[in-house]
């Protein structure tokens, strides 16, 4: 009877664990239901900048994909799970570093009134801790803070500029781009 405690115990051990997976300190739900949405984790990496880790950024799918082109242009539900592990992430720096993206991936066509909407959804301070999900659904991207609305901004084009951030030809973090594919 005890050997059989054991092997229910190891068994449903073994199951919790790998039903997360762990980047640096943070651990990522490989599955998530945003928006009323269920996504999978396709995969997930850390974004540094000279030697400091900034963020832990998780890219959850429906259908999981290593090719980049294909998540960013498809019109389906999608979630980029950023969780901040520094104090060095303010608001400001966050601000200018989506402006800075958005320019990357866009060339300047996202539009001013949508860059602006999106932007004011890190109008409150930002803290070590912080957790941002950042959802798109039906055609409209759904930015949450600690799980509270933030602000939405609708449109596939949006969508598409705001996820090449992370995943397009110049990337925010070339290997939280790899990581975010599963590669």
């Amino acid at each position: 009877m005890k050997k059989l405690i054991l092997l229910v115990a190891f068994v449903i051990t073994a199951n919790f664990s790998t039903a997360q997976t762990k980047v640096g300190d943070v651990t990522l739900p490989n599955t998530v239901t945003l928006s009323g949405q269920e996504m999978d984790l396709n995969g997930a990496g850390m974004r540094e900048k000279m030697w400091f880790d900034l963020y832990v950024g998780g890219l959850y799918v429906q259908t999981k994909s290593k090719n980049a082109e294909t998540i960013i242009n498809a019109d389906a539900p999608m979630a980029m799970k950023l969780h901040i592990v520094s104090g060095m992430v303010s608001q400001e720096k966050m601000i200018g570093a989506v402006n800075d993206g958005f320019e990357n991936s866009t060339s300047g066509k996202v539009t001013a009134n949508q860059q602006a909407d999106f932007i004011k959804c890190f109008n409150d301070e930002i803290k070590k801790e912080d957790v941002f999900d950042i959802v798109y659904a039906n055609g409209t991207t759904t930015v949450y803070k600690n799980g509270k609305e933030k602000g939405q901004v609708a449109g596939l084009e949006f969508k598409k500029a705001l996820f090449g951030i992370w995943l397009g030809k110049k990337p925010a973090d070339k290997d939280l781009k790899k990581g975010m594919l599963g590669s």
